[in-house]
Order: structure tokens, then sequence, then C-alpha cells
């Protein structure tokens, strides 16, 4: 399976390098953006399991961020991360949408905690909901009707997203060529030329190499079958992002940091 993965949202470099660290400690990779017009035109293509975001970012502030995004139905899970320490704003920040307030400087430990805690909330309650249909690098969202692999978005067309929806609500069934048509088509005359067209655009579409696919297989003589082999989970820098946490770093002063 693929590791989380967390947008910082911050225009400082210095906060966004510390919080790398934590992240990284944890095991989950991240992207970043500096303002608020960059966080959303990065989530209008992709999606992340959470989003830590700073108040302060200039023309458009994170809570102007966090109203947007709920405004449109975005219900990643968000921490507010600010130097403003006033009830009023932690308040303010819950009452608009944010999940958690965290303010600076702030413990490496207990935003990390915070992170894992929300990222496994947020899956338990989706997935409760049968919202989404994921398997391997792939995650399908049904109320959309939306696919990202990797979490990068793959845009399909209307027969091409019916093929996808059924194959990966089927991993490793076969499907001769006239049952394809007859649910996506929904005719009882085969056009099994169709069939192999919208194959192979979505071959082309969700396969590394699609003349040699990894995902959807021909199954010779019999028809097609999405497949995803089971992947372990392996960190990627195990040893010295678990002596992070180890170090003597109750606080993080950011006055102290180069930037």
């Amino acid at each position: 399976m693929s590791e989380e993965c967390v947008l910082i949202v911050d225009d400082d470099l210095a906060v966004r390098k510390v919080l790398h660290r934590v992240l990284a400690s944890n095991g989950f990779s991240h992207q970043e953006a500096a303002s608020g017009e960059e966080a959303l035109a990065i989530l209008r293509h992709k999606t992340f399991d959470l989003i830590i975001m700073d108040i302060t970012l200039g023309n458009m502030d994170g809570f102007e961020v966090v109203q947007h995004l709920r405004g449109a139905g975005n219900k990643t899970p968000i921490i507010i991360l600010s130097g403003r320490s006033e009830d009023y704003n932690t308040l303010y920040g819950l009452d608009i949408g944010a999940d958690d307030y965290i303010t600076k400087p702030f413990n490496p430990v207990l935003l990390g905690a915070k992170v894992k805690a929300l990222i496994r909330r947020n899956k338990t309650a989706v997935e409760a909901g049968h919202n989404i249909l994921t398997i391997g690098p792939f995650t399908y969202y049904n109320d959309t009707m939306r696919l990202f692999k990797n979490k990068e978005e793959v845009p399909l067309s209307n027969k091409e997203n019916q093929m996808m929806k059924l194959f990966i609500s089927h991993v490793n069934q076969i499907f001769t060529k006239e049952q394809l048509y007859q649910q996506i088509w929904g005719d009882s005359i085969v056009d099994t030329n169709a069939v192999m067209v919208y194959v192979s655009h979505l071959r082309n579409k969700i396969e590394d190499d699609p003349k040699n696919p990894a995902y959807l297989k021909t199954a010779w003589g019999l028809g097609y079958q999405f497949v995803v082999a089971s992947q372990s989970s392996v960190g990627s820098d195990g040893s010295s992002s678990r002596e992070y946490l180890r170090g003597e770093t109750p606080m993080w002063d950011l006055n102290t940091l180069e930037k």
C-alpha cells in the first residue's frame, strides 16, 4: 500500500522544513504549498490524507482556505498550525471546519500523534460509509466517480469510468468481452471491438507500461481481469527518522532555525 500523504500549507520555509522532519519521522510523505492559492490549485487535482494549514499566508489566509474547502465539500482532515494562541482563533478555526488546532512552538511528538490519530479516524469513518474503493495504488470515489492513482487523479471518460468501477469492484474476477459489453453498454448485441478499444484506452491511463499491463490483464481465451499484487509497507528512512524522535527536542523554537 502507498504511504499516507500530507499537504503542508505554510509560507515560512523554516516551518516547512520542521514539518517535513516531523512527518518523515512518522512515515508520512508530503507535498508543500507556500500560499492558500497554491494549496487550492494542488487540491483540485490531488487528494491527501491530511492538511496542515498555517493561518497567516498573505493574500488568502488559512481560515479562508478552510472555508473554501469545506464549502466545496472537501472533507480532508485539517490541522491548523498558528502562532496565534488566543481562544477566539482556536474556536473560530474549529467552528469553520478544521479538525484540530496546534500553536507554535509545537511539540513534534504531539503533532505526529495528532496527525496519526486524525488520519486513522478519517479512514475509518470514510470506509465505514462505503464511499471509496481502495486497492493497491488506486482509489475510486463512488460519490464523485473519480479515480486516483498514487493520489493523482486519472481523468476518465464515461465508458472508461464505468469499466474501471466494474474492475476495481471485482478484483481478480475475469470478465468476458460479452459480459463487459452488456454491463457497460447495456446491449445484448455485443461489439467486441468496442470493448477492446476501451480496454486499450483504460490501460493507457492507468498502466505505467500499457504494452505490458500490470493491473488490467488479458486472460487469454477468456477475457480481462483487474489484478493488484499485494504490497508490504516499507519505511523509506527508518533508523534516521526514529532517531529524530528520540532526540532531546521537546519543543521547536522557530526563531532558532536557519531559513
